[in-house]
């Protein structure tokens, strides 16, 4: 199992920007797709942004032009840019891998915690 170790997490104003980081053991992004969920408390973990091992990228239409992901090009390391923050990004961010055939999230982040005040 690969661990993915994240930071970059904290308290910003409305407005800010933050960027999140997962680091993983290995270069496991070179062969999974990489994935960020956020969760609010009593709310569904939901979908925020993927980059495939190509490079292709998808977004959430709540952070469309706003969120960038990106990844380092050894493949061991995901970005989330979270430009333009709001009061409802305000959730445990994750990063997870992916494994798209058979698809299944194969390791997760421990999650950091994002908080924007208004």
């Amino acid at each position: 199992q690969v661990q993915l170790m994240q930071s970059g997490g904290g308290l910003v104003q409305t407005g800010g920007s933050l960027r999140l980081s997962c680091a993983a053991s290995t270069n496991i992004f070179t062969t999974y797709t990489a994935q960020w969920y956020r969760q609010a408390p009593g709310l569904q973990r939901e979908l925020v942004a993927t980059i495939t091992t190509a490079g292709g990228t998808d977004y959430a239409s709540f952070v469309k032009g706003r969120f960038t992901i990106a990844k380092d090009s050894a493949g061991t390391t995901v970005y989330l840019q979270m430009n333009n923050l709001k009061p409802d990004d305000t959730a445990v961010y994750y990063c997870a891998a992916l494994r798209e055939w058979p698809e299944e999230i194969v390791d997760w982040g421990r999650g950091t915690q994002v908080t924007v005040s208004s």
